[in-house]
């Protein structure tokens, strides 16, 4: 009887650094199948629900976010550096810094997994996310759409300072301050599609 291999996969738009993912992951967790993808419709092909873990270029995630929304606390983002606070939340490598630096954390992460249960998430991302109200949701959702605070009172059949009230607590609550910022919040957490856009 064949032996069962967890099923790892790189996507980056650029096929060198999922190359080079790769190999790394392949030396430091070698009983994985690690695969490399620079497209996701090949990935989307291969069959997502085997992935134990995606490894994501940032961009790719947030482009495709709908594809990846069911699998969100598999996907660990391929990072430049920072993200934006809308995915602070998300388990995340700078792929920017060293390789022995590299390997370390991903030798942190892989054993933070193997303390949990599946789709784990370690301690040091482990904030949830802020619950929302029905009302912030839909403000949310128009403000991610490009309505302006009159349109969005006219709209909902509400005052504009109540309006303006439940901005202030959204951008409160997520530590959120730009429109752009709440728009990428909306679309990966699925109050609106990316498909809208």
């Amino acid at each position: 009887m064949m032996e069962h291999r967890p099923a790892i996969a790189v996507i980056a738009p650029s096929i060198l650094t999922a190359l080079g993912m790769k190999s790394i992951l392949e030396k430091i967790i070698p009983m994985a199948e690690v695969e490399a993808f620079n497209d996701v419709r090949t990935l989307e092909e291969s069959g997502m629900e085997r992935y134990f873990h995606f490894f994501t270029a940032t961009p790719l995630f947030v482009r495709h976010n709908a594809l990846f929304r069911p699998y969100r606390r598999r996907v660990i983002l391929l990072t430049g550096g920072s993200v934006p606070p809308e995915l602070a939340d998300m388990r995340r490598l700078d792929i920017l810094r060293s390789e022995e630096e590299l390997v370390h954390d991903i030798m942190r992460m892989h054993r933070s997994v193997h303390r949990d249960t599946h789709d784990p998430v370690p301690e040091s991302s482990a904030a949830q996310a802020p619950v929302l109200s029905a009302r912030e949701a839909e403000v949310l959702a128009l403000i991610a759409r490009g309505h302006i605070n009159k349109e969005i009172a006219q709209r909902l059949g509400i005052g504009l300072t109540t309006v303006i009230s439940h901005r202030r607590n959204l951008m409160e609550k997520l530590g959120i301050r730009s429109v752009p910022g709440l728009t990428l919040y909306a679309v990966t957490r699925g109050y609106v599609d990316s498909e809208e856009f």
